[in-house]
């Protein structure tokens, strides 16, 4: 298993720490080089600037995208490590070229991790003895290696409340088959969060509403197929990623898509608004954007149980 150690300052920790999130944004200033260090899924662990020089805790990989930060903001809110939108975007500001941000709304790297673990002090844990103090973002580690099973060993004792040395010994005894067993007990209780389904939803769908075509990210939402509020999770295949306007109808079941991946409007609109024509120009039509992975595809079962369920025809 590679997981990745990532350096973050006190603040942002301390605010999340308190905050218990279900999931956060670890943002990166620069959205230049993308986030492909490790699988999702894998642990992402938080050490702390010096002289704090310890892991204080981590998280699960669910992806990488980069997005304007009021995307991010909107996503995430105080989950991105602050308590405003002002004091999130100033806290960009103190890590950009010249202190400052050059656009109205620029873009940053959002590293997506789900299910956080924070450490008390006493927990914390010294950082790796081949760390150089050069080092700026971070670095991976495989369990493969002495020093990858040590650190993985003594976070799985934290987490799972064991002593070390039998962490180390089942990490030591189970990874050349399945992984290590405490790692992937844990991982099958990672879920995604709200914000980690909007931004996954954009970057499966390549940033372009499956219906329209539309690529302006601002304007741009994770619909689920299979609401929340009626046992919908936020499942990558319950998602669909929707232009603002398509996204209300679709809500209020003015708008379906069947599990032929079909475009249906219902005649509601025009008996009700007297308009519509430009949603009517989608009826029949196949969806123009899907996962490039058939594997993200949305849940042909669960548009099936919509059309059924709350398309108003």
């Amino acid at each position: 298993m590679k997981f990745y150690i990532g350096i973050t300052d006190g603040k942002w920790f301390e605010y999340l720490k308190q905050l218990q999130p279900d999931e956060v944004n670890f943002w990166r200033p620069s959205a230049r080089t993308a986030f492909r260090v490790i699988e999702p899924g894998a642990p992402f662990l938080f050490k702390l600037h010096k002289p704090n020089d310890f892991i204080v805790g981590g998280a699960f990989f669910s992806g990488y995208s980069r997005v304007p930060i009021s995307t991010a903001w909107d996503a995430f809110g105080q989950k991105n490590g602050a308590a405003t939108f002002e004091e999130f975007r100033s806290a960009i500001a103190n890590y950009r070229e010249k202190h400052g941000l050059q656009t109205i709304d620029p873009e940053v790297g959002c590293i997506v991790l789900s299910n956080p673990f924070f450490f008390e002090e006493s927990d914390w844990i010294e950082s790796p003895a081949d760390w150089a103090p050069n080092l700026v973002q971070g670095k991976s580690y495989e369990d493969t290696t002495e020093i990858g099973q040590s650190i993985w060993a003594e976070v799985s004792a934290k987490i799972f409340g064991v002593q070390p040395q039998i962490a180390k010994k089942v990490v030591r005894e189970t990874r050349s088959s399945e992984g290590p067993v405490l790692g992937n007990q844990y991982l099958r209780t990672a879920r995604l969060g709200q914000g980690a389904f909007r931004l996954m939803t954009l970057e499966n769908y390549d940033r372009r509403c499956c219906i329209t075509g539309e690529t302006t990210v601002p304007v741009l939402e994770a619909a689920h197929i299979q609401p929340v509020a009626q046992e919908g999770g936020h499942s990558l295949q319950n998602g669909l990623l929707m232009r603002a306007d398509m996204h209300i109808l679709y809500d209020r079941g003015l708008l379906g898509i069947d599990a032929d991946f079909r475009i249906r409007v219902s005649s509601q609109i025009r008996e009700q608004y007297l308009n519509g024509k430009v949603y009517y120009a989608h009826e029949g039509e196949q969806l123009r954007s899907l996962p490039k992975s058939e594997a993200l595809w949305p849940s042909r079962d669960l548009l099936k149980w919509r059309m059924e369920e709350m398309f108003v025809a």
